[in-house]
Formats: C-alpha cells, structure tokens, sequence
C-alpha cells in the first residue's frame, strides 16, 4: 500500500463504516437466473449467481483436474457459506479453505488447514473447475449458480453423519460430472448416504444442452440425509430465484422432474402434506417462504420475470409468500443476449414505483445504497411479520461480493464453449471479464485477495472503492462509471469474438495449445483492466474532491447546489439567516 498513503484517511474511513455494517448483513442473500438455450441470441445456457456476502472470502479460485490411486478419500469440508464462521473446523474466518486437496491456490502454511466434516471415495479423475464460495463451471461446460432459501428444518453438521451442504455438492458434482442431470443425481445420491446440513438451497445447474433447478433440505435435525426436488428449464424461457425456494407442484409423472426417493413419505409423516389434498407444493410443504421480510425475494423474482417478459403485465404485488402469481419460468419477448443477463443484476428498479435512485432514502444525490441493520430483519419466523420498517430488497445490493454469468454453448469445443463472466464486488458499478472454462490458472488479481486488507492490485478492491466513494455524489459519480464500464465491457466482449475465433481454429489443431491461448488472454484482460479501474478511482477523488466538481485546467471548484427539495426537507430555511434567537 505504499502508493496509497496519500488516501489513508479515505480508506480507512470507508472500510471501518464497511465492515460496521457487514455486521448486520444477512450473508446468504444471492439473486441467480437460468435461461435455456432457445432464449438466447446465440443458442448459449445461461447459468448466474450473485453471492451477496461482501466482506468474505472474495477469490475466484482455479481448481486443477487431478488422478487419484485406488482407495483415495476425498475430504468434505464444512462451508462458512452455510451457518456462518465455526473455530472448529479450522481455518480462519472469511477464509473458505485451507488445504492441498483443491490445488496450490488454496495452500497457505501460515494459516491453520481446514479439518473436515468426513470422507467420501474419491474416483480415479476429476474435471478442472472455478471455484469460489461454491463451485462455478468445469472444463466441460457444466456450471452452477446458488441462492439460499428458508426451510422448516435446518439441522446443525455433525462430523460422519451430517457432512454435506450445497456448497461441497457443487464442487464434487463439478468435479466428476460432465452434464447436468449426472451432476443432479449425483449431488442427491450423496445428501442420502452422507447427510444434508444447514439452510435450503437451490441450485441451478446447466450444461451446454439444457439447465435446470435443484433445490433440497433438511428434515429432521438428528437426521442422516434429506430431500430434494429438480426441474428442468425449458428450453425457451428464463427462471429466476432470490432466497425463496421456486418449485412448486411435484408431479412423479412428469418427465422434466426429479426428486429423493424419500420425498413424498418425508413430506407426509412431518405432516407437511396430505396426499388427499393433491399433489406435493414443495415450497409449500418444506418452507416458511421468505425470509427477512415480505417481499425481500419475490420482489427481485418480479423484476428479472417483468423485465425479461413485459408483455405478461406481472404485477410487484402479491397476496403471500406463496403466490402462484409468477410462473416457474417465463418466455422472453426477446431472446436475450449475455450482455441482457449481465445487466439484470445491474438493477435498482430503476423507473418504477419502487426506484432506490429517487426519494428522501436516496439522499440529495440519488444513491440506491440502502444500509441494513437488524432492524429491518426478521431475526425468525415469529419476527416476520411484526417488523416495523424494512427496505426493499434490489438485485445489484451494496454488500454483494461477486456476481458471474456463465456461458455453456455446444457449438464450440468445451475449453471455448465453457466462459464466466465474472464481476468483483456491485454489479452496477463493477465490470466483467471472461474466465475460461480450458484455463489453467487464474490472475492473482482474482485469485489471491484478503478483504480485510486493501490492496489496490486487486480486483474486489478496485471496484469496491469506486462503488463506495460513489454514494458521495452518486447522481454524478455513476455517469462516469457508466462511462468506464460500457468502455471497458465494449472493449472485453469485441476482443473476445477476436480470441474465440482464434482458438476455435487452432483447436482443430492443437488443442492443448487452446489452453494456453485462452489462459494468457484471461491473464492479460486483469493485467490492463484492473489498474485501469483503480485510475478510475484516483480519478473520482480528484474530480469530486470537496464536493466540488474539478475538470482541470480550466474547470475546477465547480459548485454543485443541494436539490431544492432536499434543502427544504433538511429544514434549509431554518439556518442562521439573523442574529435574532429563533
């Protein structure tokens, strides 16, 4: 940080008001979408997640293929995803894991390793993948996305007995899986030999043919395994969760359906389903629905479902929590193309009734920020509807992490075919570059970065400071953030067409050589755009310094009045104008 000690104060300021508010942040808030490949302008399956949860463990994580010899375990490790940091499985905290298993990056001899829950068999070989608080996307296309949801039971781990959460399935399901419905099976075949702890869950899980969505539970907190239930997207329509399971009705002669072969019997001895009543609602039965307060996820499944599919007229208001209002998943008006999913997560209701850029919560400058506290938290059920204020709940939310949106395309090899798009810290005020599905390493700009520490070589850090210094003068800032993030995304997804073409072609050839190719682009990409965003930040120091607006030479001290309306709601009027005692 030697080159920073001009803006100790600066930083120091924000991260200690940062890491106050973390405090009262509900760490398991993640927005994600899946859309099939007839909605999209190339054929493309769209996998996405936002892992709301800022200050943890913000590294994206290559995970190198590996052999095995006969009799090997593999070690499953509790996730701090789950229940929070816990001192006994090791580690420290917002540190997911520290180990040898998962490859060099996750090595670090100052640090105390990660002790695990249990073992499973380990297989003769296993898939590349990225990884990060949960498993991304492997060399052969097969990506995940996740969201936590409210269940009835959510039962504790327990070493030999309950050892699995979402977060583990997903990197063992990437780990040996080379398409989605494998991965699914596979990830069910495991909660009911090895045990399912921890918060629901759901899952979006695509390849390059087909996505679907899997969500599962615990039952019982002494129990040894638990349920689930799968749905596959259609092909032609685009789905979206946000902390409320979505399946509904389960219907065991539905073709485009799985589940644990527990389900139906699980459901009817806890007295969560009558068969007589019809078929199983699986939200209705395993769920108290949403969580925090009414709306924090419907809210968000209304805007991507409205936004995608205007013409359906979905209305922002429902009777309940379990509303039947919004489909599974809907058909775009359009087909959407990786830039439209993008800027999904890029949204604060921006020109309807619940805009977080207008209004007195906006502030003079027209901030979407809106910091929680546990006040507007349901702490449990019993809380839920006795608060008595809370905000609403957007996509692109100040304590999200990461965002990425994953591409599975069958038309190109999987090395190519297989991309993240991923984004460091808020969606809106970051930007995205590509991560191969054929890479065989990650940037330590990505890989290597601590949130408790600034470090502006670092990507989650760079866009960290520029969302933050932009809620002083948002209305303001955001233009040229704006500005810099269609630049730089212009530039990314031009050079892009330019590098796949390239490697398409020498795949043909040399497909070893494809790996390379695609590693050094990835490599170059956070070379040239992460200092160029720290510029950026420099840059909104000096321009807003003082709360002035400076173009210099010739522009600078330029003075920015208060909003009239805000001048009058902030008593403006009622200054010393006189000497007279008011």
């Amino acid at each position: 940080m030697k080159n920073l000690l001009s803006y100790n104060f600066i930083f120091k300021s924000f991260l200690i008001f940062t890491c106050f508010v973390f405090l009262f942040v509900n760490s398991y808030a993640c927005s994600v979408i899946g859309v099939g490949k007839d909605a999209t302008k190339d054929g493309s399956v769209i996998v996405c997640h936002s892992d709301d949860n800022e200050l943890g463990d913000q590294r994206l994580i290559y995970v190198p293929a590996k052999t095995y010899p006969v009799g090997a375990k593999r070690a499953i490790n509790y996730d701090q995803s789950s229940l929070g940091y816990d001192s006994k499985y090791g580690s420290i905290r917002d540190v997911r894991y520290v180990g040898s298993d998962r490859g060099p990056a996750y090595e670090n001899s100052k640090l105390p390793k990660s002790i695990p829950l249990g073992y499973i068999p380990q297989v003769a070989s296993t898939y590349a993948y990225l990884d990060a608080d949960y498993g991304i996307i492997n060399e052969k296309q097969v990506s995940i996305g996740e969201c936590t949801c409210r269940a009835n039971v959510e039962p504790k781990p327990e070493a030999g007995k309950r050892i699995f959460y979402s977060a583990e399935l997903s990197r063992v399901a990437l780990e040996r899986c080379d398409n989605a419905r494998d991965a699914i099976k596979l990830m069910g075949k495991l909660i009911k030999e090895y045990g399912y702890y921890a918060t629901g869950e759901t899952l979006i899980v695509g390849d390059p043919n087909e996505a679907w969505v899997m969500e599962m539970c615990g039952y019982d907190m002494n129990g040894t395994d638990g349920i689930w239930v799968a749905k596959r997207i259609p092909d032609d329509e685009v789905f979206a969760a946000a902390n409320e399971f979505r399946i509904r009705i389960v219907d065991p002669k539905d073709k485009n359906m799985m589940f644990s072969d527990n389900l139906f019997d699980v459901c009817e001895k806890k007295g969560w389903w009558n068969p007589k009543d019809g078929l199983l609602d699986w939200l209705k039965a395993v769920s108290p629905g949403e969580y925090n307060h009414p709306y924090y996820s419907l809210r968000r499944v209304w805007r991507v479902l409205s936004k995608v599919a205007p013409s359906l007229k979905l209305s922002p208001w429902v009777k309940d929590g379990y509303t039947k209002d919004y489909p599974f998943s809907v058909k775009p008006d359009k087909k959407l193309s990786v830039r439209d999913v993008i800027s999904l997560y890029r949204d604060h209701y921006e020109g309807t009734e619940f805009d977080q850029t207008k209004g007195p919560g906006a502030g003079p400058w027209g901030s979407p920020t809106r910091y929680y506290s546990s006040q507007d938290q349901a702490s449990d059920r019993s809380a839920f509807n006795t608060l008595k204020a809370a905000w609403e709940r957007p996509l692109s939310v100040f304590y999200c992490g990461f965002f990425h949106v994953c591409q599975s395309r069958s038309f190109l090899p999987d090395a190519v075919g297989g991309v993240c798009w991923f984004g460091p810290d808020r969606p809106n005020e970051n930007f995205v570059l590509p991560f191969y599905a054929g890479i065989t390493d990650v940037n330590d700009r990505y890989e290597q970065v601590y949130t408790g520490k600034f470090d502006s070589s670092k990507a989650f850090w760079v866009c960290d400071f520029a969302s933050n210094y932009a809620d002083l003068k948002y209305r303001y800032m955001i233009k040229d953030i704006k500005k810099k993030q269609l630049e730089v995304e212009n530039a990314v997804f031009k050079s892009r067409d330019t590098i796949e073409r390239k490697a398409a072609d020498l795949y043909k050839k040399s497909p070893g050589a494809v790996r390379n190719l695609l590693t050094k682009y990835c490599h170059d990409n956070a070379e040239k755009y992460v200092p160029l965003w720290w510029e950026l930040g420099k840059t909104l120091i000096m321009k807003y310094a003082d709360g002035y607006i400076n173009e210099p030479p010739d522009k600078m001290a330029q003075e920015v009045d208060y909003p009239k309306w805000w001048k009058k709601s902030a008593h403006f009027e009622n200054g010393p104008k006189t000497y007279k005692k008011r």
